[in-house]
């Protein structure tokens, strides 16, 4: 009888920890501070979608946190940035909206470590729903070391501008209109 190696049977994985939950949601306040963001919460959640910390900026609405969750849930379930799901839908993709505990709203953001999406970050709460973007992407820099450019768009077959190498970065974020160009050609993103 042979024995099989264990190595296949295993995967190693990373994991995103408390401190670096709470690392993501000081940046994502901070940039709140500076930009004058009348409010927000911020949601960090693991790669399986569960809530791992979450603060809420004085004078925001109570219900932020609750969507800020369902944002961060469902960047990370869907390893999607959720603005491409709210330019879906807005699109006529109406259907997906039934789909139990989706937030298809702007301002959720994956969290990318060498290729593994390793949690989530999202934002309710604040002047806008690209303001909730700016400040889950904030966040979500935090933990890569770098800057991502918000708003930037690529149509090129090249990575990304928003894109950090990964030589530099422990995390990738894409901007979400790169997502969306990269789906509806069925071409990789990375």
């Amino acid at each position: 009888m042979a024995v099989a190696s264990s190595h296949a049977q295993i995967v190693e994985k990373k994991s995103l920890n408390l401190d670096g939950a709470k690392k993501a949601i000081s940046a994502a306040v901070d940039y709140a501070k500076k930009n004058n963001a009348p409010g927000g919460v911020v949601a960090v959640v693991d790669e399986g979608g569960n809530l791992m910390a979450l603060e809420r900026i004085d004078g925001t609405f109570a219900m932020g946190a609750t969507i800020s969750i369902g944002k961060a849930r469902t960047a990370v379930l869907f390893k999607k940035p959720t603005r491409f799901f709210e330019e879906l839908i807005n699109k006529g993709r109406t259907a997906m909206t039934a789909l139990d505990g989706f937030t298809p709203l702007i301002g959720g953001i994956p969290i990318v470590i060498d290729g593994q999406v390793i949690g989530g970050i999202g934002v309710s709460g604040a002047a806008s729903a690209n303001q909730d973007e700016e400040l889950a992407l904030a966040g979500a820099n935090a933990l890569m070391g770098g800057e991502t450019k918000i708003g930037a768009a690529s149509t090129s077959s090249e990575r990304p501008e928003s894109v950090m190498p990964a030589t530099t970065a422990q995390a990738i974020f894409i901007d979400p209109k790169n997502v969306s160009a990269a789906f509806a050609k069925g071409v990789p993103l990375l």
